[in-house]
């Protein structure tokens, strides 16, 4: 992957209101996302978690590794295991040069020293401005944290530091809570049995927030398209913001855990048959974990070993999550968005396959460790 360009884009409490049981809008608030998803390998993302848990979707992300397969005790890898190992696993690993950006302070969840063990170059963030600043740190009227538009900036000048390819993982922060926020002009009105009227206004400035990550996202691509280097990239919501409270979370338990995601090559990358438009098995419902396999398989890049098994763990098993229910910590979700309750004989193998290889590079003795990138 020398010559790729390979982005994550973590787009803060991205998911769409209208998919929400019980909540309706007077518009739709991502129409530009929308349109993208329709020509591009996309679909639905399974999250671990509701109004919280960023960390935990990007550990997933960047690792390939699983939330539910590990024990209720560790709740948060990135502040309970990152740091206790030697050379974790991750994408990054698969590339000379690679970046993180965070428009935001970089110790939340011990990422200055998470990206450090990663192997990760370089982090930008607001506390970075004497070694490596931000270059765009502009906010929006009205909003309180640095914008998509600026985060957006950064990555393209991320872009053209490096001659070949790199890694770059953008976690934004411009939708995060609270929404509170005193709009001058608002289009969008919710309306249904799922809104209260505490939530009310709270889904309304959410609307208007993501409708503003819409434009620039469009814009984003457009721009990528410009650069005459091969460019792929994974977009995803982490989660849905938690301010849904007259929707029962247990009823709609997978509703209220699904957001939105999509890969995108860049015209380079499609004119030189080194990024697809859209995957002929293209995915409705995935977790974090099988985006690495997905772009990998969207690049035409061979695999390895441990990329194999995440490619047939993608392709052959259920959607996959942490639990709320008591009793599990597995929630199973096929691509038509149901719950599966039980496995095949083919599933339970790839997946107790999975789990062993899981133990194996965080808790075991990591005989695995050798296949991750050769």
């Amino acid at each position: 992957m020398s010559k790729q360009t390979l982005i994550f884009v973590l787009s803060e409490s991205f998911s769409n209101p209208n998919r929400v049981p019980g909540v309706k809008l007077n518009q739709d608030p991502i129409p530009n996302i929308e349109k993208i998803k329709e020509n591009t390998t996309s679909g639905l993302m399974m999250s671990s978690g509701y109004g919280g848990g960023t960390a935990n979707m990007e550990y997933m992300t960047l690792t390939g590794l699983a939330m539910n397969q590990f024990s209720d005790s560790l709740q948060s890898p990135y502040t309970q295991l990152v740091n206790k190992q030697e050379d974790p696993i991750n994408i990054s690993n698969s590339f000379k040069t690679s970046a993180a950006i965070h428009p935001f302070h970089g110790n939340f969840y011990n990422r200055n020293s998470v990206y450090k063990n990663f192997g990760i170059q370089t982090f930008r963030n607001l506390d970075t401005s004497k070694t490596e600043p931000l270059k765009y740190a502009d906010t929006l009227p009205e909003m309180e944290y640095v914008s998509d538009e600026s985060a957006y900036k950064d990555t393209l000048w991320q872009i053209n530091q490096a001659k070949g390819g790199q890694f770059i993982n953008l976690v934004t922060m411009q939708n995060h809570m609270p929404y509170t926020n005193n709009y001058t002009n608002n289009p969008f009105k919710a309306s249904g049995s799922g809104v209260t009227d505490s939530s009310r206004t709270q889904i309304e400035n959410f609307a208007k927030s993501i409708n503003t990550t819409d434009n620039s996202t469009k814009e984003f691509l457009a721009e990528l398209d410009k650069v005459n280097k091969p460019i792929t990239v994974v977009w995803y919501g982490d989660h849905l913001p938690g301010i849904y409270d007259g929707v029962d979370i247990y009823k709609y338990n997978v509703e209220e855990h699904q957001t939105d995601y999509f890969i995108y090559s860049n015209k380079y990358a499609r004119d030189h048959g080194e990024g697809t438009t859209k995957l002929n098995n293209a995915t409705k419902v995935t977790d974090p974990n099988g985006f690495i396999p997905l772009a990998l398989e969207q690049m035409d890049q061979k695999v390895t070993p441990y990329y194999a098994l995440l490619t047939k763990v993608q392709q052959d098993a259920p959607a996959m999550a942490k639990s709320i229910d008591e009793g599990t910590n597995n929630l199973y979700v096929n691509q038509d968005s149901k719950s599966v309750d039980k496995l095949t004989k083919k599933q339970q193998q790839i997946i107790d396959d999975y789990r062993m290889v899981q133990y194996d590079l965080t808790a075991g003795k990591g005989y695995s460790k050798a296949t991750i990138n050769k």
